[in-house]
C-alpha cells in the first residue's frame, strides 16, 4: 500500500478524485455550504478579527521596538537553563499564552526573522509557544461547554503545565550538551516607531485575512463531511479499531471533529459522557489545536526554512500531556456534574458577543501586556551593563 501511494500518478489521481467529490458535494448541498460560509465569516467577524488583530500588532511592536531584546537580558537566566533558549523568547512565550492560537507561532517567526534567535532555537520554541488563550479556555470551554468555571481553571492549568513540559523535553532538540552549534545572536537595532507601527498594522491585517480564509474553508469542509456521512463512517472505523480501549462511535466522532477544527470539537462535548472523560477529551483537543490552526501556522512559516516537524510533534505531545494531567487531576479532585440548564444561557451569551465588545476586551488585554513589556524593558535598560548590543 505504501509503495502504491508513493507513486506520483496515484497521488495525483487520489487528489483529483477528492477534488471532484468536493465539487459534487458543493453542488448537492448548496444551501448548507452557503450557511457554513456565513457561519465561518460570522466567527471571523465576532471572534477571530477582534481577538487576534490587536495581539498581532502588539507582537510586531514588542519585537521591532526592541522590547524583546531588553526583556531577553532580564530573563536569560531563566530561559537558558530551562529551555536552552535566549531570554528574548520569553516575550514570545508570554504572547502565546495570552493571545492564543496562532499568536505564539507568528511571534516566534517574527523573532527569528529579526535575528534575535537562531533557526534551531526558533524550531525549539515553536514546539511549545503556540497555545490557547485563557479567554477561550475559561469562557468558551469552561463556562460555555461545561458550565463550570472550575473545569475551565483546571483545563487552563493543565494546558499551561503541559506546554512547559513539552518545552522542557525539546530543550534537548539539537543540543550537544555544551551549547555548540547554537548561534550567538544579538538583538538588532530597534526600528523607529512610525516604521514599526505601519509595518505591524499591515502585517497583522495580512495574517488575520489568512487565518479567516482557513477558518471559513474548514467550516465548509466540516459541514460537507457531516452531510455526506463520511465523518460518521470514519468515526465508526476508528471506533472499531480502538474498541478494546472503550472508544465508541460518539467519542470517535468528537475526536475527529476536534482534530480538524477545535471549536466544533469542543462544542460537541456538551452531550453524554462523564465529566472527567469529556474534560480529558477537551484537554487533548486544546493541546492539539486542530488541523485548521496548523494550516494557519504553516501559512506563516511558508518559505522560512524552519522544520515544521518540531511544531507538529510538540502539539501532539502537548495534547497527550494535557489529557493525562487532566485525567489525573480529576481523580485527585473529583468535580460534580453541573446544572445543564445553565449551559444554554452561557453558550447563548458567548455566541451573542458583538464585535465592539470583543474588540474592546482584546485591545485592553493587548495594551496591558504591552505595558508589562514596556515596564520590563525600562527596568532592564536601567540596570548597569544591561543595554542590548546593536548589530
Amino acid at each position: 500500500m505504501g509503495a502504491l501511494l508513493s507513486r506520483q500518478t496515484v497521488r495525483d489521481g487520489l487528489t483529483a478524485a477528492a477534488l471532484l467529490c468536493c465539487a459534487l458535494a458543493l453542488v448537492c448541498w448548496p444551501r448548507e455550504t452557503s450557511q457554513a460560509v456565513r457561519d465561518g465569516l460570522e466567527l471571523c467577524c465576532n471572534v477571530i478579527v477582534p481577538a487576534l488583530f490587536p495581539f498581532f500588532v502588539l507582537t510586531s511592536l514588542v519585537i521591532s521596538l526592541g522590547f524583546a531584546g531588553y526583556l531577553g537580558r532580564l530573563l536569560s537566566p531563566v530561559m537558558g537553563p530551562l529551555f536552552h533558549l535566549p531570554g528574548s523568547c520569553a516575550a514570545v512565550l508570554a504572547l502565546g499564552f495570552i493571545g492564543g492560537y496562532p499568536v505564539g507561532a507568528r511571534a516566534a517567526l517574527t523573532l527569528y526573522q529579526s535575528g534575535q534567535c537562531s533557526k534551531t532555537q526558533c524550531e525549539r520554541l515553536l514546539s511549545f509557544c503556540n497555545n490557547s488563550g485563557p479567554a477561550f479556555i475559561l469562557g468558551v470551554v469552561g463556562a460555555g461547554v461545561f458550565a463550570d468555571s472550575r473545569v475551565g481553571l483546571l483545563l487552563c492549568a493543565t494546558h499551561a503545565a503541559a506546554s512547559l513540559l513539552v518545552g522542557l523535553l525539546f530543550r534537548f532538540y539539537r543540543w550537544d550538551g555544551k551549547g555548540g552549534g547554537e548561534a550567538r545572536v544579538s538583538p538588532i537595532a530597534a526600528e523607529r516607531f512610525t516604521v514599526a507601527f505601519t509595518g505591524a498594522v499591515k502585517g497583522a491585517m495580512t495574517s488575520v485575512l489568512n487565518i479567516c480564509a482557513f477558518v471559513v474553508t474548514f467550516t465548509v469542509l466540516l459541514q460537507l463531511l457531516m452531510r455526506s456521512g463520511l465523518m460518521a463512517a470514519l468515526a465508526g472505523l476508528l471506533a472499531r479499531l480502538f474498541a478494546p480501549l472503550g472508544l465508541t462511535d460518539l467519542w470517535a466522532q468528537r475526536l475527529l471533529t476536534g482534530a480538524l477544527e477545535l471549536s466544533s470539537g469542543v462544542a460537541s462535548l456538551t452531550g453524554e459522557g462523564s465529566l472527567g472523560g469529556r474534560a480529558a477529551m477537551a484537554a487533548f483537543l486544546l493541546g492539539w489545536a486542530g488541523v485548521s490552526v496548523h494550516c494557519q501556522v504553516l501559512s506563516f512559516l511558508g518559505e522560512s526554512g524552519l522544520n515544521v516537524r518540531t511544531y507538529i510533534g510538540g502539539k501532539f505531545l502537548h495534547a497527550a500531556f494535557s489529557a493525562a494531567l487532566t485525567a489525573l487531576l480529576f481523580r485527585v479532585f473529583p468535580l460534580e456534574e453541573t446544572v445543564s440548564a445553565y449551559l444554554t444561557d452561557q453558550v447563548t451569551a458567548i455566541a451573542g458577543t458583538d464585535f465592539a465588545t470583543a474588540l474592546s476586551w482584546s485591545v485592553a488585554a493587548a495594551w496591558l501586556v504591552f505595558l508589562g513589556f514596556f515596564l520590563s524593558a525600562l527596568y532592564a535598560s536601567a540596570r548597569p551593563g544591561r543595554h542590548p548590543r546593536r548589530a
